[in-house]
C-alpha cells in the first residue's frame, strides 16, 4: 500500500450521525445560493490575484474563505490551547492570526509549518480563514473544475501522492515557502477521519520544517453541534460524496468549528517531530476539554 494513500476505517453508514437541530429549508436554500455566488466570485478573484504577490494572495484567500464559511452557516472559534481567543467567521470580533500567536516564528525568520487533523472538505477553508497560510493539497485537486483554479490561484502547493519520487520536490517547495516567511498548512494523516478518532501523522512533510529551520504549530479541529456535542455530520469520509456532505453541512442549525492552536513542537528528526505534533493534537481530539466561556469581542 502506498503510504501516502492511507485508508481510514471511518464510513458514512457507521460514523455519521445527523444533527437533531436542523435548519429550515429556506435557510438551507439561501446558504447554498450564497455559497455558489461566493465560488463564482472566487473565480473572478483568482484571475485578479495573478497581479499580486504571494502574501497578498494569502490574505485575499483568507478573506474569501471567511465569507464562504459564513455563507454555509459555519462559525469558527479559535482558541489558544484550551482558552477561547476570539469570535468567528460569522460573528463579532476578528479572527486571530499567527502574527498574534506567541512563539511561532523561528530565529531563522522562517514561518511555521501548521499541521492539523483532517475531518472534512471544510478543513482547508477553516484553516485559511483562521490562520492565513499556503495550503498543501493533493495533485488531484488541481484538476478539479473551478476548485482547482481557486486552489492554484490561492498559492496552494501540490503533492502527487501516486509518485513517491515527487516527494523531495514537494518538500523542497514547502521548505522554500517557509523560508520566504509564508506559513504552510498540511494534513499529515493523509486522509479524513470522523472526528471521534484520528490517524497517525506521516513524517515526510515535517522534513520541510527541519530543512527551513521552521517551527511546527499543531492545530486541533473539532466540529460541534448546537449542544456542544461532536458534529460527525460535517465530516467527509469513506465512500461519502461531496454533494451529500454539503447538504448535511447546510442543514445544521448551527455548526461550530473549534480551532485549537497548540504550543509549537520541536525535535531533531521528522519522525519524532511528527509524533510530538500528533500527540499534541490527540490531547484535544481524543480527550477534549470542557468548553470555555467565550470572551466578548
Amino acid at each position: 500500500m502506498n503510504p501516502w494513500l492511507p485508508v481510514a476505517p471511518c464510513m458514512p453508514a457507521t460514523c455519521l450521525v445527523p444533527s437533531e437541530a436542523r435548519a429550515a429549508w429556506p435557510r438551507r436554500t439561501l446558504r447554498l445560493t450564497a455559497a455558489v455566488m461566493m465560488i463564482l466570485a472566487g473565480t473572478v478573484l483568482t484571475l485578479a490575484a495573478r497581479a499580486f504577490g504571494t502574501a497578498e494572495r494569502i490574505r485575499m484567500t483568507s478573506a474569501w474563505s471567511r465569507l464562504l464559511l459564513r455563507a454555509l452557516g459555519v462559525r469558527i472559534e479559535v482558541r489558544q490551547g484550551f482558552t477561547f481567543l476570539a469570535g468567528s467567521a460569522s460573528s463579532r470580533g476578528s479572527v486571530p492570526t499567527l502574527a498574534t500567536a506567541p512563539s511561532v516564528v523561528a530565529r531563522s525568520g522562517a514561518a511555521p509549518l501548521i499541521v492539523a487533523n483532517h475531518v472534512s472538505w471544510l478543513d482547508p477553508l477553516v484553516m485559511a480563514a483562521a490562520l492565513p497560510c499556503r495550503l498543501l493539497a493533493k495533485r488531484e485537486v488541481r484538476e478539479w473544475p473551478m476548485i482547482g483554479m481557486l486552489a492554484a490561484g490561492s498559492g496552494a502547493l501540490f503533492l502527487d501522492r501516486d509518485r513517491l519520487s515527487a516527494l523531495p520536490e514537494a518538500v523542497g517547495e514547502m521548505a522554500g515557502a517557509l523560508g520566504e516567511g509564508h506559513p504552510v498548512m498540511a494534513f499529515p494523516e493523509g486522509t479524513t477521519w470522523c472526528g471521534r478518532e484520528m490517524g497517525a501523522f506521516k513524517p515526510a512533510v515535517f522534513q520541510a520544517a527541519l530543512d527551513a529551520e521552521a517551527p511546527v504549530r499543531p492545530v486541533a479541529l473539532r466540529y460541534v453541534d448546537t449542544d456542544g456535542t461532536l458534529a460527525t455530520g460535517s465530516t467527509f469520509v469513506g465512500d461519502d460524496t461531496l454533494l451529500a456532505s454539503i447538504r448535511r453541512v447546510v442543514a445544521f442549525r448551527r455548526l461550530v468549528v473549534e480551532v485549537t492552536m497548540l504550543p509549537p513542537v520541536t525535535a531533531a528528526n521528522r519522525r519524532v517531530l511528527a509524533w510530538k505534533a500528533e500527540s499534541s493534537v490527540a490531547s484535544v481530539i481524543l480527550a477534549p476539554a470542557r468548553h470555555a466561556v467565550p470572551v466578548a469581542a
